[in-house]
């Protein structure tokens, strides 16, 4: 018996379904690596958090420098620490630059 994570979508799929930010997340930017799934995200908020990608997603997804994430600040400390809740492929950002998101 074949055990399925999940059925991938196809890219034409993920344009039609983009992923918003929700009440308390924010657009942002990766900056920095830092190791032990760490990294600097420059939010649109103008702060600089060190977010983490909690452990459900972190075999799921590879974040590299440069990419547009959503990021959920914590409720204690949210101006300085948060979680990587979603990373956004090429064709998606090229969409959101277009209308005018980020």
């Amino acid at each position: 018996m074949k055990h399925n994570k999940g059925t991938e979508i196809s890219e034409e799929e993920a344009l039609r379904r983009l992923r918003m930010p929700r009440e308390t997340e924010v657009f942002g930017t990766v900056e920095q690596l830092l190791g032990a799934s760490r990294m600097l995200v420059r939010c649109k908020d103008e702060k600089v958090r060190v977010s983490r990608i909690p452990g459900k997603m972190r075999r799921r997804i590879w974040v590299r420098e440069g990419d547009i994430v959503i990021v959920k600040p914590w409720e204690v400390q949210g101006d300085t620490k948060g979680d990587v809740v979603w990373r956004y492929t090429k064709p998606q950002v090229a969409r959101l630059i277009r209308q005018g998101l980020i």
